[in-house]
Parts: structure tokens; sequence; C-alpha cells
């Protein structure tokens, strides 16, 4: 009896704990009753037995257990295990749940939109503005409270969901005890099926015009058009997938490949995305947590993207930004996995309280005011089902994806991307490299996963390790052919931060050492100052741009993450350090620099690169997806950095 559960469910929905999900492409909705489960970590998240899979509630605060801030608001890890499932076709479903009036009154925004635009400005100026990190997402509320019993509420507004979204990845309904959530989440977070691993970065927002205001629809056409080349929407995409990257070299044995970008159209607003594929034999539980959460809703570089939002955002998020997690078996007993995000989701509390949280993506130049209309746009579908906002016509009767000049125009988007992360990656070795030993220091940055694997791509053993778990025997005296120094967020020369300490501590141990050594980004700069380069601050920060970069004869097209930058001797003297003169690379900028230390300083010019006996260094991120000839210029920078223990090819 197929819709047995559905009926049970129905029957006593407040009086047992229940979910129902319908998942992109399918035309039937999974329903499941059963018991909760409150857990305290990940790995507890028990094993699917026969065909009853788990459901796991993934609340934001989870992410402590990758040892990164947040507030602990008590949100719980809840697995709710079924006793009871059911398919029910989509139509019979939205035919049985209820429709009657759901009131809710007090709706009000947690942070107004002139504190919010205040909160961005200042993440802006503050953190973004100081090489804290790239992007950050920081969220609002809207609150209210409804006299309803909560199981019968997510009821009622699945049923709106399911008649007026469009394009969402899971449309859903759960209630436990004190928890209820509804909603229609474009953005697949993670999923593993047969060894694969896939993460769906979604960012860009295109807000749909009022098609009352706009009935022949050239008001869309022009406006998608402007969209689709905006340079902050595309630089905002490519920003998430670099990130996402990072968790997908980490849990892939292969790395990650990319494809797209395509369009995720929904009834209200339309998003450009990119879908992110590799294989793994890693524990379905161990990729949950090594991917705890989408950049797309904290920032990136994502540990410290969070201690940002905790600095930020006065109260915990809940189930917002965390996940709902799926587990079942396949026909040979594998685990696997399918967790959106909670995104476009309300959260009913045991109390009445009725939330739903909406963030946007601030970037260097991200404008304020936009910002606040982009969380209040993220939020109308949600709340048009809530009837907090009139509800509206389901869009226009047209693929935006068809519309002349888009597909060619999201095409063009990949031809100054890198090539190693489009295509297949199959191991090239180098066979003077082959089998040296690496070992990449992660100054706080995941980036160092992708050096990673293209080291390994190369024929190199490499191993990463956290900057707090490195001593200077390690880089003195261990086995290793090669250190690599990562990238990490701040200012290179505040000597109150305990990673800059250390990486200058290490660079200099193994400088003293004569041995071979590589430097990117931060840990570039900090080798900058132990050459007696000065450190400069970038009027505008390169967060996510791409420039072609001379390096020595060689233009290159290479991705850059930075505030600060080291600038060129005034007086033209070569820069040496540890006895050992430096050749520079340097990069005309077109605009004034000012020193880091306050003092003003009329150069336009930095330093990109640096080389010298048995060292290299890079300010631009070879390993990042923007870096079009990444690939040949980290292969270059470490075929010098090893040349004096290389053979003569």
């Amino acid at each position: 009896m197929p819709r047995r559960a559905l009926d049970q469910l129905l029957a006593d929905p407040s009086g047992q704990s229940w979910a129902i999900l319908w998942r992109e492409g399918e035309d039937e909705a999974e329903i499941l009753v059963g018991e909760v489960q409150d857990l305290e970590r990940l790995h507890d998240i028990p094993r699917p037995t026969g065909e009853a899979p788990v459901l796991a509630m993934v609340p934001y605060r989870q992410i402590a257990e990758r040892g990164f801030d947040a507030h602990d608001d008590g949100a719980p890890l809840r697995v709710l295990r079924p006793t009871l499932t059911g398919r029910v076709p989509v139509e019979d479903l939205v035919a049985a749940l209820p429709t009657g009036p759901v009131e809710v009154t007090g709706e009000r925004f947690s942070v107004s939109d002139e504190d919010y635009a205040a909160t961005v400005a200042r993440v802006i100026e503050e953190e973004i503005g100081e090489g804290e990190g790239a992007n950050f997402v920081i969220r609002r509320d809207v609150v209210g409270h409804t006299g309803t019993d909560p199981s019968l509420a997510v009821l009622t507004w699945l049923r709106t969901l399911l008649l007026d979204e469009r394009g969402a990845y899971w449309t859903f309904a759960v209630h436990t005890p004190g928890h209820s959530l509804v909603g229609a989440t474009p953005e697949r977070h993670v999923s593993v099926r047969d060894g694969r691993v896939s993460m769906n970065p979604i960012s860009g927002t295109f807000r749909h015009p009022e098609r009352e205001a706009d009935p022949d629809g050239a008001r869309l056409r022009a406006s998608f058009a402007a969209f689709v080349a905006d340079t902050k929407e595309t630089e905002e995409l490519f920003m998430v997938v670099d990130e996402e990257m990072k968790m997908m070299a980490e849990v892939c044995s292969e790395g990650g490949r990319i494809t797209g970008p395509y369009l995720k159209q929904m009834a209200h607003l339309t998003h450009t995305e990119y879908l992110l594929d590799g294989r793994s034999d890693r524990d379905v539980r161990d990729v949950l947590r090594h991917t705890m959460f989408a950049p797309t809703v904290t920032g990136s570089p994502m540990e410290n993207a969070c201690t940002v939002i905790r600095r930020h955002e006065p109260t915990g998020r809940g189930y917002y930004s965390g996940v709902l997690a799926l587990l079942d078996l396949d026909e040979d007993g594998g685990e696997r996995l399918d967790a959106p995000i909670l995104i476009r989701t309300a959260h009913v509390g045991g109390d009445g309280t009725v939330t739903v949280s909406a963030g946007a993506t601030l970037v260097r130049h991200s404008d304020p005011v936009a910002e606040c209309a982009e969380t209040s746009a993220k939020a109308r579908g949600v709340l048009a089902a809530l009837g907090l906002r009139p509800r509206r016509d389901l869009g226009y009767a047209v693929d935006l994806a068809d519309l002349p000049g888009v597909a060619d125009s999201l095409a063009a988007r990949n031809e100054a991307l890198a090539p190693f992360w489009l295509a297949p990656q199959d191991s090239r070795p180098d066979p003077l490299l082959l089998g040296r030993r690496v070992l990449v220091v992660d100054a706080a940055d995941a980036w160092t996963q992708m050096l990673a694997h293209m080291l390994r791509h190369l024929g190199m053993a490499a191993q990463v390790r956290r900057w707090e778990q490195v001593s200077t025997a390690d880089v003195t005296r261990g086995p290793w052919d090669l250190v690599l120094f990562g990238p990490g967020p701040g200012d290179p020369t505040d000597r109150a931060d305990p990673r800059v300490v250390r990486l200058r501590e290490l660079l200099q141990a193994r400088l003293d050492t004569v041995q071979p050594l590589l430097a990117v980004c931060l840990s570039h700069q900090v080798l900058c100052t132990l050459a007696g380069l000065q450190i400069g601050k970038l009027p505008s920060p390169h967060q996510g741009v791409q420039l072609p970069v001379d390096l020595w004869g060689d233009v290159r097209l290479i991705g850059f993450y930075n505030t600060f930058v080291a600038l060129p001797p005034e007086d033209g003297r070569v820069p040496a350090v540890a006895g050992r003169e430096l050749e520079m690379a340097v990069h005309r900028l077109g605009e004034g620099l000012g020193a880091a230390d306050g003092a003003s300083s009329r150069r336009d010019e930095s330093v990109v690169a640096l080389r010298g006996p048995g060292l290299a260094s890079s300010q631009g991120h070879a390993e990042s997806v923007l870096s079009r000839d990444g690939m040949i210029t980290l292969h270059g920078l470490l075929r010098h950095a090893l040349k004096p223990a290389l053979p003569d090819p």
C-alpha cells in the first residue's frame, strides 16, 4: 500500500516524527515516519538498514567538529530513523495536504535594513579590506509567530511550495519535537553515489522583474543579459567554485572536475551554477564532515569565514546553512549520501516562532543597499508560501537559458579558466619530479589541498600539515625534498598573529639550511619581509581577480586572492635572503599603493613572484580555477626551486 506511510502521517502529524521529501527529477515524493535520536558527532550517524534510509538534520553549529568558530545555539544534530516509509506521486501528495489558513503575526527582520547595510560595509572594510578573506556570507532573519501547530503549518506551506516553486533541488517538510522545517532549496551541497562525489556550487542571483510591470518580457531580457555579463556575479561564482574545489581535492583521490556553468531558474530568482565531480573511497560521513559547510553560505577561506560570521552575526544560525543528509543503500549494500543545503527554508520552533534566514555573499565591491535587497529576494519564495508576501505569478513563460546569446555568454566564462580543472586529470608525472617528497604547510587555508593534488599529478609525494603541527625540525631535518609554504588569510606584517610568527620561523629555518622551498600568497609575502621588502596594501583588494603577469618573460594568466602585496625596492637594489640574491617578477597595477604601516607610497608596482637559488615564490594562486596557466606556472616554479637537486634533463 504505497499511501500507508502518508495516511499514517496525516492521521496524527503532531504526534510523531516524519519527513516528506521531493527530490529534483523524481515523479514521487518520499515519506518517512519514525523515531528521532540526537547525536554528538557526524561519525555517530547510524548505517541505514534494508530499505529504510536515515535522515540527519545537521545544524550549522556542527562546524565546530572541524575546529571552526560558531555560536553554540544548542540546535541538535538530529537523526530520523524511519519505521515506516513510502512513495507517493506528487500530484496525490498535493491533493492530500492541508489547505487551511496558517496565520503568522509579528513579522519583522531580526536586523533592520540600515543595520544590515552597516554590517555589510564593516565586513567589506574591516575583513575583506584587511586580507581576512575573499568573500563572506552574512545572514539576517525574518521572524514571526504562528499559533498553528508546527506540524500542520509546515504541511500546509509544503503544499504551496510544491505548487508555486520551480527548479528546487529538494522541496521538503520535516517535523520533529521542537524543530520543524519546510523549504525549497535550490542547492545540492554534496552527494555520494557509487564512489562518485558531486558538489553543486550556486552563486550569482538574478531577481526576476515583476511580471505585471513587464508584460512583453523586454525588461526581463535586457536585465538578464546584463546579469550574465556582470563581473561581480561572475566573480562570486568563481570564488565559491574555488572554495569547493579545495574540499573536492581533499575528499577525492583524483581531485575534482568542473562542468558548467549552468542556470538554476526558479520562480522568483535565477542562479548560475557549476557541477563538481570526483571519485572517493571515503565513508560518506567523512565526506560530509570534511565538506561542512558550503562556501555559498559561509565564505572563503572557510575557516576564517566562520570566525567572521561569529564576529558579525549576533546569534547562532540554527539549521540555516546546515544540511539535510539522507543516507541509504545501493543494490550492493554500499552507502549513498544526498545532502542539500538548508536555505530557502522556514524553521518553526516548538513555541511557534517562525524563522526564515537569508544571506548575501559579500565581496570587495558589494553594494550594501543591493545586498539588503538580495536577502529580501531570497526569502520571498518562502515568505510567499507562509502568507507573508503576496503570491506572485509563476513567472515568465520562457526558459532563460534559451534567450539569444545566453549559452554563448555562459560558455565564454570558461575560456580563461584553468584547463587542468575542466578536463579529466590523468596523472602526468614529470620524470625529474617523480617521487620527490613535499611537505605542504597549511596556513589556515585549504588551497593547500588543491596544491597537493597538483603536486601528485606531477608525480610528487605530498603531505599536508597544519602550521601548528609543523616544527622547525620538520622543515630542517625532515625527509622532505621540498617544503611548500601555503596561503592563508591576514596581514603578513602582524607579529601578533601566531600564524605569521610561525611562518617566519619556519621559512627562516628552511632558508638557513639552503634546502629547496616554495612559498605561495601569504607565505610569499612573509618571505618578502625576510628579504627586507616593504609590504603595501591594495586600494581595492585582489580577491578573486584574474591578472596577466609577466614571469621573467612569460606572460601567465593567474588568479589572485590578496589584499597585501610586496613592494619592489625604491632604490633599485637587488633583494637577498639568507645570502642568496633574488630575482623579482614585478607587475604594474596602474594605481598607487599604501604601505601597510600607514606610510604614504606612490608606487604602483608589486612583486608577484621571487626566485633564487633553491627557492621560488608566487603571490598568485597557480592552483585556482582562475589560473588558466596555473599548472605550467607551478611546474616552472617547482623546477626552479628544486633545480640544484635535479639531474640535468
